[in-house]
This record gives C-alpha cells, structure tokens and sequence, in this order.
C-alpha cells in the first residue's frame, strides 16, 4: 500500500501526534508498504526518517514560522496547489492526516481534487485549550475549522469513546475509533533501576512522576497539593514554557527535562505512582506508557482518562478541578504498598494487547475502508 501521512506536527517536536505517527511508520516499514511524510520543517530539520529497521522514508518539509509564544508549534501555510502537486508525484493509494488543521486541512482539499481517499486522525483538543485561553470565543470558532475539515475526509478516527461522541455532538460525522497503542516490549516494571531513585529522592521517599509538556493546558501547577506530601518526591519529565514558574512554585520537585527511549522508560519503572492532572488530553499516551509500567494512575474524571483508568482498580479519577481529591487518592495508593501493588499490576494487564503492531494493523483496516468508499464514490 502506498501511504502519504501529512502530520500537523513532527521531530524535533515530540509530542503525540509525533510519535503516533513515527510509530505508525515504524511498523509500516518493516512490512513493505510504500510511505512518504508531508510535514512542517525549519533549517536543519531532517528530511529522512531513518526507521528502526534501517530504512529511509523520505520527509518532505513544508516552510513554516513558530507560532507566537510556543516557538515549538510551527505553522506550515503551504497552499492546496502546492500539496496536491507533491500528492500526484507520490501517487499514493490514501492519504493520512495527523491532527490536521492549517497544513493537513489544504492537504484534503488537494487529497479530494487528485480523487485520493483521506483518514484523519483527531488528536489535539484545540477548541479545548482555546476555551482555557484568554481568547475563549475561539472555542466556537475552533468547532467550525474542525468541522469544515474532517467532514471532508473519507474516514475520521477518534482516539476515545469520549473524544468520539464530543466529535459526532459538534456534527464530525464519519467517526470512528482508533485508540492509541503503547510500547509494551519497551515500557515495563522490569526496568526499574533503584540506582536511579536514589539519586532522585531520598531513601524511604515514595516517587510521584509526571511526564509532559509543561504549559499551562496540561495543569502541571496542580501538582503543587502533592508536593509538599510528606515523604514523597515529585519527579516531572519534560519541558516547556512554564518550566521556570513552576520550579519556583515547587522547589523540592526534581525537573530533569525531555527523555526518550529507554532513559524515558526507566523513569516511568522507577516511579511509584503517576498522575496526570490536564484536562484536556486526546490520547492520553504517557498514561497508557505509565500503566505498562506497572504505575497506578491518578488523573481527573474527565475524557481521555475515563476510557484508559478503571477507577479503584488501576488508579483513580478525582473530579475536575478539586486538588484535594487529588490529593487524597495519591495519599490512599502511597502509603498503601499492597494496594499499589496490586493497582499497579492490574494497570500492567490492562494495556498488555495494546501494542503499536494490533493498532497498526487496525489502522491499516481503515485504509482500506477509505479506499473502498472512494472507490465507490468515483464508480457513480
């Protein structure tokens, strides 16, 4: 199959839309399919993607500009004209749209005008953080730019119940569900490394972790109600624009930036607990990385964690907005060494058949799918 995957993001940009489709396009590689990424690019960004198998799937950069205050969200504003020339080179069989907006939004009208069936894929809740922005009448407008642009697409695909149903309210139509897959030969309780916890927090100290972007829509300031919990350390991976406030606010808190691979995967293992405070999570990737690991996961009642956290099994959901819920289910799973234990393996078997390959190979059903509708459509 011939598969042209247009991401509204990319590397050196690590975030979900990212990494779904680099693993995406990992699993594809290995198996001959034919691939191509359309993606935002800068001076110096790479336009190979070196998979693991070896192989090179060619990235072709779309000129774009940072985005006022997020240096790292990049705005590609190609023209329809100039994908659909980049389209009928590739000749591809379907087209795939991450998280499409501005650049995958023109990359439809050019995929539907070279007659090539479309799956986009939803992953970043815009009209969301417009509504926690200090411009919330973008939040309607928001609505609209989505639905003008995944009701042109063939097949949509949602990552959650939750996400799927808000979707078919705002009339997305054509939506179905794909969720997302997790590394479970790379993120596993087998890697915890207590030389590592040393150096993090004091002997005797339970480990809270957070992994994630550190602005201000993932509500990374609510994690302020743990850490001053007795006992504990609070470890949080990543970084961003608010990474120097909240290092003020919580001064015992280890920041210990951006891991990947297995560096990542260590600190998930060697961590007690995770939690999750945004509201507004599409994917909920590092809470299905976390639960591979072995963690109980606390996050807020509220989309993404709803599907993922059996509440009182392998974590707990506490209700939006109150910290001291919060608070309190961490307290009930830290110093509880035989509940988290037991929270923290029924979260590992939780996740242990969704794997990247099964989510891949799902995905490439509704490939299919795509082509068949189009099929059809041109037949009439």
């Amino acid at each position: 199959m011939r598969i042209l995957f247009v991401s509204e993001s990319s590397l050196p940009h690590a975030n979900e839309v990212t990494d779904s489709v680099l693993r995406v396009v990992d699993h594809y590689a290995t198996g001959g399919d034919d691939l191509a990424i359309i993606a935002p690019g800068w001076r110096g960004t790479a336009r190979l993607l070196r998979t693991t198998g070896g192989r090179g799937v060619p990235v072709h950069r779309i000129a774009s500009l940072p985005l006022a205050g997020r240096t790292e969200v990049r705005i590609a504003p190609t023209s329809a004209t100039a994908l659909r020339r980049r389209i009928a080179a590739f000749q591809p069989d379907v087209v795939h749209l991450a998280s499409p907006t501005i650049l995958g939004g023109r990359a439809m009208v050019a995929a539907q005008k070279e007659g090539v069936p479309t799956v986009a894929v939803y992953q970043s809740d815009v009209p969301g953080h417009s509504a926690r922005s200090q411009m919330p009448f973008l939040e309607s407008a928001s609505w609209q730019l989505l639905k003008d642009v995944h009701n042109r697409a063939t097949v949509n695909l949602a990552p959650t119940t939750a996400t799927r149903d808000q979707l078919i309210q705002h009339g997305i139509e054509n939506v179905h569900l794909w969720r997302r897959g997790v590394d479970t030969s790379l993120f596993s309780r087998s890697l915890r490394d207590q030389s590592l916890r040393s150096q993090l927090a004091e002997p005797g100290e339970r480990i809270v972790l957070y992994v994630g972007h550190l602005a201000g829509e993932k509500q990374v300031s609510d994690l302020e109600v743990i850490h001053d919990l007795p006992g504990v350390r609070l470890v949080i991976v990543g970084d961003g624009p608010e990474r120097c406030a909240l290092r003020r606010a919580m001064p015992r808190a280890r920041f210990v930036g951006h891991r990947f691979g297995t560096d990542l995967a260590t600190y998930f293992a060697s961590a007690d607990l995770f939690i999750h405070p945004g509201e507004l999570e599409t994917c909920g990737q590092t809470i299905s990385q976390a639960m591979a690991s072995g963690l109980p996961v606390i996050a807020p009642r509220r989309g993404v964690p709803t599907d993922l956290i059996s509440s009182s099994r392998t974590g707990w959901l506490y209700t939006p907005g109150m910290l001291d819920e919060m608070r309190s289910a961490a307290s009930d799973l830290l110093f509880d060494d035989a509940k988290r234990r037991a929270f923290g393996e029924a979260a590992q078997e939780s996740v242990r058949k969704r794997t990247w390959p099964v989510l891949a190979e799902q995905l490439r059903g509704y490939y299919r799918s795509a082509i068949e509708q189009g099929s059809t459509l041109a037949a009439r």
